[in-house]
């Protein structure tokens, strides 16, 4: 049979709309109660919030335990075949098993729960019915509700995989928030990835030591341009600070630059009429991300990085930034 694109296209439309529509009618019909005691299970859970499931539902639990392991609740996953043949041994009293079944009856997660039980771990359900196998042996229900799959065969896991994954974020938001999960926290456990790099510390890129270009106040041009020259990473500017290490003002490779197009280098002279004397400053305790988009905003190369006093402790450079692969 030849594609019918605008069928496909009808399709397409069809499934976003019913997994969009199942997701807002689980939002009004959430039992509030339920929902609250099941935050309250794993935001008082010493152990680890265990996650299980098979087929699709399996693939929805391994993201909700990445989920929640990534935003401060310790977990993992446990494949229910592998469970019943000895991977039991990984759940302890103190855990708290979630069992993902969108019937309610898949028998090697409904196996679990007896084996669970006996073990001291308390369980939560996401299933469709608290009236389902898995439902009526698990201490706690959170139903998804019934609503049709958006396969043309009615067989495909759609709707109801949307609705899970849904249900799952919901609760691992809401215990991220019961928890006062800090950024600083999300940083630490994301150092790899884009995200993690933006919520690192402008102190941890930051230059400093031999090479932070800083020069006294009333300096000529001449030694700023010796400092800028001889620090290590050559950062095309100079810090010009007072007897306190204070910042007064930058010079940079820029103002140079700019001074060549008037006609001439006035060498000697003292720095301070020169150089830019209130430059955008960062503060060490500041996050990469904001500090890329002070970059972005002020269209400078280089900003001195000062603490709460005023005291000049480090400089970034736009190529800091670009190392970091922002």
């Amino acid at each position: 049979m030849a594609f019918d694109g605008k069928r496909a296209l009808d399709r397409g439309k069809q499934v976003l709309a019913l997994e969009a529509e199942a997701v807002r009618l689980l939002a009004e019909v959430l039992d509030g109660s339920t929902f609250l005691k099941a935050c309250e299970m794993l935001l008082a859970c010493s152990g680890r919030a265990v996650v299980t499931g098979m087929g699709k539902a399996g693939l929805i639990g391994q993201k909700l335990s990445a989920t929640l392991a990534s935003t401060g609740t310790p977990s993992l996953f446990l494949h229910p075949g592998e469970a019943l043949h000895g991977d039991l041994g990984r759940v302890r009293p103190e855990d708290v098993v979630i069992a993902l079944s969108k019937s309610g009856g898949t028998r090697e997660v409904v196996q679990l729960l007896s084996p669970i039980r006996a073990i001291g771990a308390s369980t939560i359900a996401l299933c469709e019915s608290p009236e389902s196998p898995l439902g009526d042996s698990a201490d706690l229900v959170l139903a998804l509700g019934q609503a049709p799959e958006a396969c043309p065969l009615g067989l495909a896991p759609t709707v109801s995989t949307t609705v899970m994954l849904a249900l799952g974020d919901a609760l691992a938001m809401a215990v991220l928030e019961g928890r006062d999960f800090t950024r600083e926290e999300f940083a630490r456990f994301h150092p790899a990835g884009s995200l993690g790099k933006q919520l690192m510390r402008v102190s941890e890129i930051m230059r400093q030591g031999n090479e932070l270009p800083l020069v006294a106040a009333g300096s000529s041009v001449t030694d700023v341009l010796a400092i800028m020259s001889k620090t290590p990473g050559r950062p095309g500017a100079a810090l010009i600070v007072d007897d306190t290490q204070a910042l007064c003002g930058i010079f940079t490779d820029g103002d140079l630059r700019r001074m060549a197009e008037d006609g001439s280098i006035p060498v000697s002279e003292p720095i301070d009429a020169f150089m830019a004397t209130n430059p955008k400053r960062l503060r060490p305790e500041e996050l990469v991300g904001d500090a890329l988009r002070a970059f972005r905003d002020t269209h400078v190369d280089q900003m001195p990085v000062v603490n709460i006093d005023g005291r000049v402790v480090g400089l970034v450079d736009v190529q800091d930034l670009l190392e970091v692969r922002l």
